[in-house]
């Protein structure tokens, strides 16, 4: 007699993701203790003593709810009863940047870069599910985000590995029931206070009911033909930006620029602008407009400032990009000082 279905589907997931890493190589996962994570430990332990791979995981205790340390050391506890090894929990500092819920995903993944690099791990499993990447496609939409938002988390991003993005939630509960594993449920995943527990408790339930089963599984699979789009307009628009920078360090030629289509000259000059210094977290979609208006609507404006003391300006047909007035004088001053 075989597993239970949900749980052959979690391991037949698993399985899929190893056979893209070598045999011997160190995998982690990382494990919160809830029923995602939690199934996801308990089918890497599964297949990666059937694969040849070694398997750890890693707890992250952000340190934001009464008795985190001690959730985190039976997590640890739960993640060794597996078999996986090494398991270690994770203490962070969570900042107030760009709010709670960024703030606090920022500190998880610089603590488990730094897992991964101390114990030289090739991979690192995370537990996002086909809900989550619906919620996540839906606050792209409220953000009125562009087609790489839209596009949502990625299967696999650098040592990064989504295993569970195909499957619901529903099933990897059950999958982690059917383990015998005990899930813990963290009440930040209900808060109204977050936008995503918002999205999880209030949007996708109504739009289930007034529109029909399956919203979720139709979200997922949008984001993965946005994914699709994005990647090949974004690899269309580095050539585009090396053809428009010839020669190099000579500013962006604005016959090559003009002649692009809209979609990939804004990535172009997103990049130029990024590439100038211009911090990505802030720099939005009206100040690539405005740097646009240049190239397509030149009627002799003279420059535009961006993000993080940038400026666009145009001349003699070339885009230039470099710091603005201001950051100039603020040299100059800080430089007579010293």
């Amino acid at each position: 007699m075989g597993p239970d279905p949900a749980v052959a589907a979690v391991r037949l997931a698993v399985r899929r993701t190893l056979r893209e890493i070598e045999p011997g190589d160190l995998v982690l996962v990382a494990c919160s203790g809830g029923a995602d994570s939690l199934a996801l430990a308990g089918a890497l332990a599964f297949e990666a003593a059937r694969s040849g791979h070694r398997a750890g995981g890693i707890t992250v205790d952000h340190g934001l709810q009464e008795g985190s340390a001690e959730r985190a050391a039976d997590v640890v506890r739960t993640m060794a009863g597996l078999g996986l090894d090494p398991v270690e929990a994770v203490r962070v500092v969570v900042g107030e940047s760009g709010g709670p819920e960024a703030a606090a995903r920022e500190a998880r993944y610089a603590a488990l870069a730094d897992a991964a690099a101390r114990h030289r791990a090739t991979a690192v499993l995370l537990g996002h599910t086909l809900d989550d990447q619906a919620e996540t496609v839906l606050l792209g939409l409220a953000r009125g985000s562009g087609a790489r938002s839209l596009a949502g988390m990625a299967t696999a991003a650098g040592r990064y590995r989504r295993p569970l993005l195909d499957l619901d939630r529903d099933l990897i509960r059950r999958a982690c029931m059917a383990m015998g594993l005990a899930p813990w449920d963290d009440p930040h995943n209900g808060d109204p206070a977050f936008a995503r527990a918002r999205i999880r408790r209030d949007v996708l339930p109504v739009l289930e009911k007034e529109l029909g089963p399956g919203v979720a599984a139709a979200l997922a699979r949008t984001a993965r033909m946005l994914r699709d789009d994005a990647d090949a307009l974004d690899a269309w628009a580095e050539q585009a930006l090396q053809e428009a920078a010839d020669p190099p360090g000579d500013g962006l030629r604005i016959d090559v620029l003009s002649g692009l289509p809209r979609a990939v000259r804004t990535r172009v000059l997103r990049r130029a602008a990024i590439a100038a210094g211009s911090p990505p977290g802030t720099l939005a979609a009206v100040h690539v407009d405005a740097v646009d208006a240049l190239v397509t609507a030149w009627r002799g404006q003279s420059h535009v400032d961006l993000p993080g003391h940038v400026r666009a300006w145009r001349r003699y047909e070339k885009l230039l990009f470099g710091p603005s007035e201001t950051s100039q004088a603020t040299r100059t001053v800080r430089a007579g000082r010293e």
